[in-house]
């Protein structure tokens, strides 16, 4: 016998043993709890900011990159899909949202007229 029959006899053992593929199930189920509670989290953040933003009225330039290409956009690469789901119509409706300057406090601060840019979704 060869080595290269005896490392071939090796590896198909250790392919074919129960306890090898029951490490792997393992480690994709810890792997799975851990995607969908990123998941979720990304998804309580995006729902709970948004609404805060679309409450106020008006949103800046920082929070909308920050919420849209930091939390919304990996969020979506996770699920692997495009979803019409509560975080994305958030996003949608916040997506219309003007932009204001930072030094905006209130709604009545910042009129749409005194907006930097008006976006239609």
């Amino acid at each position: 016998m060869t080595w290269v029959e005896t490392m071939f006899t090796i590896v198909a053992s250790i392919a074919a043993s129960s306890g090898f593929w029951a490490y792997i199930l393992r480690k994709s189920e810890k792997t799975d709890a851990r995607t969908r509670m990123l998941i979720g989290l990304g998804h309580d953040r995006i729902t709970d900011l948004g609404l805060r933003y679309i409450e106020r009225g008006w949103i800046t330039q920082d929070e909308y990159e920050n919420l849209n290409d930091y939390l919304y956009l990996p969020y979506l690469e996770m699920l692997g899909k495009k979803t019409n789901g509560s975080a994305t119509k958030i996003m949608n409706e916040v997506s219309r949202l003007p932009i204001c300057k930072p030094k905006y406090t209130t709604k009545k601060d910042c009129p749409a007229g005194q907006a930097l840019t008006e976006r239609t979704a």
